[in-house]
């Protein structure tokens, strides 16, 4: 048996996309000792309310999923509100965990960490290595510096305390907004309605030459669970790298993402591509050479992934 099946888990960020997948798969992975919060319930940008929620609770292994997250539009927008708020809850949980003496916590973040002109694929060690693209650069720097909590209570306290850093995610749960929502989801719901309503095109931003990876949730909620039962501080910190990318290992073009959307929808007409909009970083892919060579890999691909996503939005999305 696992050493953390019969441990204290609290899972931070169990309402969220990725922190639900987490939960469904720490649920059929036979843990049941998990303990959540809503944000009613418990205001993770409060020091003093993490603490004494930690004290009472005492949690054996932390799972960092909570965060203040947004498209492009409001990461720019609300640029003070996702620094201020994803770096007070990361400090506090990770601060709290020490305090109380946490077996392990895994912390989340985001491959927006990297440089926008990074070489490709993204490996771990070009983390700081040079400017990060503008528009979310609050929301990096929180998560830059959460992998730099987690790294620094390691090497000054010994925590056994990791970070995973995830390629862009889909799933169940997503956020469908045009205004606020990722690339793929916003496909999902302009096909969709583009289909529905009998619209003869469906107009997409930029060339559709842009590179993209995806990976399905609830691939990257096993790849947690792995690393939560396979990983160690330790070991991870001796490789010389602060955190494990995980990913795919798989890029696809735009227009390409966009005609698999088409198709699995189910939508007959055309396609337009409005290159007054921007393209963004050209790619954006990771290696994920680290994990791979320690026993994760991805399960789901992705024509199946939006599959499943589509059918969830059909069922969920009014």
């Amino acid at each position: 048996m696992n050493r953390y099946k019969q441990k204290k888990i609290y899972l931070a960020g169990h309402n969220g996309m990725v922190g639900s997948a987490i939960l469904r798969a720490l649920n059929s992975n036979g843990y049941n000792k998990i303990i959540t919060k809503t944000f009613n319930e418990l205001d993770l940008r409060r020091q003093s309310d993490v603490e004494k929620f930690f004290e009472q609770e005492k949690p054996d292994v932390v799972i960092v999923a909570a965060a203040k997250v947004g498209g492009i539009l409001a990461n720019n927008i609300y640029r003070a509100e996702f620094i201020y708020d994803n770096i007070m809850i990361e400090a506090n949980l990770i601060h709290a965990s020490y305090l109380n003496k946490s077996e392990k916590l895994v912390f989340l973040g985001s491959s927006c960490i990297y440089p926008k002109l990074a070489p490709q694929p993204l490996k771990e060690e070009y983390l700081l290595s040079g400017y990060l693209e503008y528009t979310n650069e609050p929301y990096a720097i929180a998560k830059i510096a959460g992998i730099k909590l987690c790294e620094n209570y390691y090497k000054q306290y010994g925590c056994n305390f990791i970070s995973a850093m995830p390629t862009n995610l889909y799933g169940p749960n997503d956020n469908f907004d045009l205004q606020t929502s990722h690339v793929l989801p916003a496909l999902i719901r302009k096909f969709h309605e583009a289909k529905t309503q009998r619209k003869e095109s469906v107009n997409i931003w930029g060339t559709g030459k842009p590179l993209r990876e995806f990976l399905y949730v609830d691939d990257l909620a096993e790849a947690i669970i792995f690393m939560m039962e396979n990983l160690d501080a330790d070991s991870l910190y001796n490789l010389g790298i602060t955190h494990l990318n995980v990913g795919s290992g798989k890029d696809i073009s735009i227009s390409d993402l966009a005609n698999l959307v088409a198709q699995i929808i189910g939508y007959k007409g055309s396609i337009e591509y409005d290159t007054t909009k921007p393209d963004g970083t050209p790619r954006k892919l990771m290696d994920v050479s680290r994990i791979n060579s320690l026993g994760w890999k991805y399960k789901t691909e992705l024509n199946y992934g939006i599959e499943k996503t589509y059918n969830w939005f059909l069922e969920n999305y009014k």
